[in-house]
């Protein structure tokens, strides 16, 4: 059954993600109604400046959900998104997460998807800043035997990181690995770095066992994600490099993978 084009949506965040979201949807009706957005207090009167004022800009999840919904769209980081989800989906409205690295907390996967199913909700992962899920899933299918998240970013990306602790990030002349280890483990410790480490582990072999690399590059102009995966019926090998967004961890590309995921919720051709 086609889901209707008239999703009233609320966006989680205000910041150049959920900027970009709301402009696209605001340019194009057939992606659903920009009914409210949930943002911090000191960004409610530049969204109140911003946005139409039939879009409730609420400071407070209980004013957020006060607008019936039907689609929810996170765009504010890991905290925010611990924060709403499972209140989200308790109301039976679909969540979709861009800050996938949450899941990766102990029993928060589980709570979620269990909330979602008692209350007839959906959790939602778009790809974000990465090409690939969908040869990932197919090799899931048939037999994955490893799989291995490269994410390649400038070096001061990772200020505010561990790897600020472990490096002198202004000094590194040539490629250095920061990190490497579990999806899982990533996610957790990188939270504003490595939400795709989270999301490329949920379309292949789970948090635990996808191997995952951090890598400071002083010549990187912009953020780089790899995937590469082994099955019984073949290999996977797919990059995709961009501009980072007005904040240097976060790729450009990111609120355009919301914004596709969106509009296939109502397309007729789901591609």
């Amino acid at each position: 059954m086609t889901v209707s084009a008239a999703d009233q949506i609320g966006i989680v965040g205000f910041g150049a993600i959920g900027r970009t979201v709301a402009t696209c949807l605001q340019a194009d009706a057939r992606l659903g109604v920009l009914a409210a957005v949930l943002v911090r207090p000191h960004q409610a009167d530049t969204a109140r400046a911003a946005l139409p004022a039939s879009v409730t800009v609420a400071t407070t999840l209980e004013a957020f959900l006060a607008r019936p919904l039907t689609l929810v769209v996170e765009c504010a980081g890991q905290p925010a998104l611990t924060a709403c989800a499972k209140p989200v989906l308790e109301t039976g409205t679909d969540l979709m997460v861009i800050s996938t690295g949450a899941l990766a907390a102990d029993g928060m996967l589980e709570a979620l998807t269990e909330a979602a199913a008692r209350n007839g909700a959906r959790l939602l992962v778009p790809a974000g800043a990465i090409a690939g899920l969908d040869g990932l899933g197919a090799l899931k299918a048939a037999g994955l035997t490893r799989v291995r998240y490269t994410s390649t970013k400038p070096p001061l990306a990772w200020r505010g990181t561990p790897a600020e602790t472990r490096f002198n990030l202004t000094a590194i002349t040539a490629p250095t690995v920061i990190y490497e280890g579990s999806a899982r483990e990533a996610a957790l410790a990188y939270p504003k770095n490595a939400n795709l480490a989270a999301t490329v582990a949920l379309a292949g072999l789970g948090l635990d066992r996808t191997e995952v690399r951090l890598i400071a590059d002083p010549d990187a102009t912009g953020n780089t994600g790899m995937i590469e995966a082994d099955s019984e019926v073949g290999t996977l090998s797919v990059t995709m490099a961009g501009k980072a967004s007005d904040n240097p961890k976060t790729s450009a590309s990111t609120a355009f993978s919301l914004v596709h995921a969106i509009r296939n919720r109502s397309a007729v051709l789901v591609l």
